[in-house]
């Protein structure tokens, strides 16, 4: 496949750097917003919260796409621990910046952003390949149909 098609089928988005660094993955989309405490289980990278759209699903590697965080102060603590246990997601795309969200980020080292040119919750669905280039503001998604995937 050229260049050139290759480049038509990449979605871009700018956005707003919250931690730097990059990194790409599978896409993990919800539109809920995730409890840490409670909300996941760090051994697994998995969220574990009832009635959640993800309840059972593991982000670990992924790159998660949700409006942001829900919940206590606890949230940032299970999120350190899925860096600890190597469960993390491979970045944060989020629209919603609090406190909580911020130092989640920062706690599992992962390229995060925010503050976005158009809503990753529009653009990205699940299974979508992302790279995430926080240093730059920019994330790139090409479309699941696109990589040859069944769709």
């Amino acid at each position: 496949m050229s260049a050139a098609v290759i480049a038509e089928a990449t979605i871009v988005i700018r956005g707003r750097r919250v931690v730097g660094g990059v990194s790409e993955g599978e896409a993990l989309v919800t539109r809920d917003r995730i409890s840490g405490w409670g909300g996941i289980d760090p051994r697994t990278g998995s969220v574990i919260e009832t009635r959640h759209s993800l309840r059972g699903q593991s982000f670990a590697g992924k790159v998660l796409v949700f409006p942001g965080a829900k919940g206590s102060s606890g949230w940032s603590a299970m999120f350190h621990m899925t860096r600890l246990m190597k469960t993390a997601p491979a970045g944060f795309l989020f629209n919603e910046m609090t406190t909580k969200m911020a130092l989640g980020a920062v706690v599992t080292h992962s390229p995060a952003m925010t503050d976005f040119d158009r809503d990753p919750l529009t653009c990205i669905e699940t299974g979508d390949w992302v790279r995430v280039d926080a240093d730059r503001g920019v994330i790139e998604i090409t479309k699941k149909a696109q990589r040859g995937d069944a769709a």
